[in-house]
């Protein structure tokens, strides 16, 4: 397979910071010292929520389309994307005054959706279409084939690779010590390709460690299965990096030049989504925060050491905070929903606030899960607590009451129909 494959070179990677450095922003490489003191080690973090689209997929895509020769530049080029692959083509489209159509899918932030139209402009087209990205990438490979457009793909091509790899290039440029270890999120696995090849052909003993999430490991297992493994279902939480099937040559370069790919739970990520934007003013949206998720699992392996962690994007909807509040106070242990069989008596709720509840337990959802007959059925409620070791003991209290209840935390099918 290797040779059947293109190579993505460091020339290729330098070739592509001239091609982009009138068109992108130079984003910071800032020492963070909340996370550096947290971890014990020097944490910086490259900003690419800065860029010009708020995040690094502009770097690939305008790479990619300015590399075509003007013919098929006049007819224009296709994109799928979850949103930040959309911007980046959307800018460059505008840029350069070509038409572009974008198809994204229909489960995509309308935040997403609004700045892709409002960088493109009347040079783009946007089409809402299917559930997940694969849905949308294969409508838009039936297009681009129909009206002879060139498509632009997110991830899986040497040009796209490249683009993203000026990343590295910037931060390995940018910092005056040695790099120990650079972490970064893997989706399709351009950004991961692209940083991974340049940092290891200047620095062959600086450790890259990509990142994905629990909901959409499909670098992980392809590298545990010794080939690309098309995973049958995802969790979409994660939009930026949510895909069934990473790029084949962005696995070929991955499984030779990637020392480790973390998973992590997606309530993780609501955690340091919360903390950056609370402790640093950072707004990263779920995929770009996958990288500073990860340090918790490397603790021990970074104390000490130089840390780069790439924000690889901030477009996220503010509409989404509370459900990542939601989540991440579910992880931490902080938020439990049950259902539950309040005895057919009066006062029955009264004991259960009273002598159920502890001091610094608060319901933050109450309601029948019968709109008629309300006294035959159970209550679903949401407690939360002020700390994760209170959850014994209010298990205890409600046991001790003979209080009928079923954890809906514990139950995924019932979690998702009642949450």
């Amino acid at each position: 397979m290797d040779n059947q494959l293109p190579q993505v070179r460091l020339e290729d990677i330098i070739v592509a910071s001239h091609v982009l450095k009138d068109v992108i922003h130079h984003t910071p490489l800032q020492k963070n010292f909340i996370l550096s003191e947290k971890y014990n080690c020097n944490v910086y973090l490259k900003r690419e929520d800065l860029q010009v689209v708020r995040s690094f997929k502009i770097r690939g895509a305008y790479n990619l389309i300015r590399s075509l020769p003007e013919e098929k530049l006049q007819k224009g080029v296709v994109c799928a994307s979850a949103g930040n692959h959309a911007q980046g083509l959307a800018y460059s489209c505008k840029a350069l005054q070509i038409p572009g159509k974008i198809f994204m899918p229909t489960t995509t932030p309308r935040q997403k959706i609004s700045q892709v139209k409002l960088f493109g402009g009347p040079f783009v087209e946007v089409i809402l279409t299917g559930d997940t990205f694969d849905d949308s990438l294969n409508e838009a490979v039936r297009c681009a084939e129909k009206e002879g457009m060139q498509f632009i793909h997110p991830f899986d091509n040497p040009q796209i690779i490249a683009g993203q790899g000026t990343v590295g290039l910037e931060l390995m440029n940018d910092m005056r010590e040695p790099v120990d270890f650079v972490f970064a999120g893997i989706g399709g696995g351009g950004l991961a390709a692209g940083i991974a090849t340049y940092v290891k052909g200047v620095s062959p003993s600086t450790r890259f460690i990509g990142v994905e999430a629990t909901g959409a490991p499909s670098m992980r297992n392809s590298i545990d299965q010794g080939e690309i493994v098309t995973l049958t279902e995802i969790d979409k939480f994660v939009d930026g990096t949510a895909v069934k099937r990473v790029g084949e040559l962005n696995y070929d370069i991955c499984r030779r030049v990637v020392d480790d790919v973390v998973v992590v739970p997606e309530g993780k990520v609501c955690t340091t989504i919360l903390e950056l934007y609370n402790e640093n003013a950072i707004v990263a949206e779920p995929a770009g925060a996958l990288a500073i998720t990860a340090l918790d699992f490397y603790r021990e392996q970074i104390a000490g050491k130089n840390v780069v962690c790439v924000i690889s994007g901030g477009n996220n909807d503010i509409d989404r905070m509370q459900e990542i509040k939601e989540r991440s106070l579910i992880y931490e242990g902080l938020k439990h929903y049950f259902t539950v069989e309040f005895p057919q008596r009066a006062g029955a709720l009264r004991e259960f606030l009273d002598e159920v509840l502890g001091p610094n337990d608060d319901i933050t959802r109450f309601e029948y899960t019968k709109k008629t007959s309300k006294e035959n059925g159970p209550a679903l409620v949401g407690i939360e607590l002020k700390n994760k070791e209170d959850y014994g003991p209010l298990i205890d209290r409600m046991n001790n009451k003979g209080i009928k209840f079923v954890e809906i935390n514990k139950n995924p099918h019932l979690f998702n129909l009642l949450i």
